[in-house]
């Protein structure tokens, strides 16, 4: 290859990284110490109802951010804390609204059976900024549906 040739390649991949960056820098993601705030207070919100939990927390790309377990919550309830949280992420919107729609004969009946499998049930929520873009999602798993509910609910509102 010539030399102008590799210059035009090297312009272009360092556009290519440049425009990446900047997209990058662009995203409206949630970060690790907003995270860590909605765990905590989510959890904290679990102890005073004396209610054992599990708590997850996904990015904006529904990848895992935070999760905790606490003593002696239920193991199963950690795949569906996360789930929750996916599910809340996936489709921005609360599971338990989600699962209204899946009911038999509902427009997405049966969808829960996607993405590697969804919880539609109430305990995981979008988590928003204070700009009101979604940038992320809780899920709580391990107390009744309205206790999973309103621990997630305190958590998703601990940064606004």
């Amino acid at each position: 290859m010539n030399l102008r040739k590799h210059f035009k390649i090297c312009v272009f991949l360092g556009t290519l990284l440049m425009l990446s960056n900047l997209a990058f820098a662009q995203t409206n993601d949630i970060s690790h110490e907003q995270a860590l705030k909605i765990l905590l207070v989510a959890k904290k919100k679990a102890e005073a109802t004396k209610v054992l939990v599990n708590i997850a927390v996904v990015d904006a790309g529904g990848n895992l951010k935070a999760f905790i377990r606490m003593d002696d919550s239920f193991l199963g309830s950690i795949d569906v804390a996360i789930k929750k949280a996916k599910t809340a992420r996936y489709f921005d919107i609360d599971t338990g609204k989600l699962g209204e729609l899946t009911q038999p004969g509902g427009i997405i009946y049966n969808i829960e059976h996607s993405n590697g499998g969804l919880i539609t049930f109430p305990g995981g929520l979008p988590i928003k900024n204070k700009k009101g873009k979604i940038i992320g999602a809780i899920g709580v798993s391990g107390g009744t549906i309205d206790q999973d509910r309103e621990i997630a609910t305190t958590g998703a509102q601990a940064i606004l």
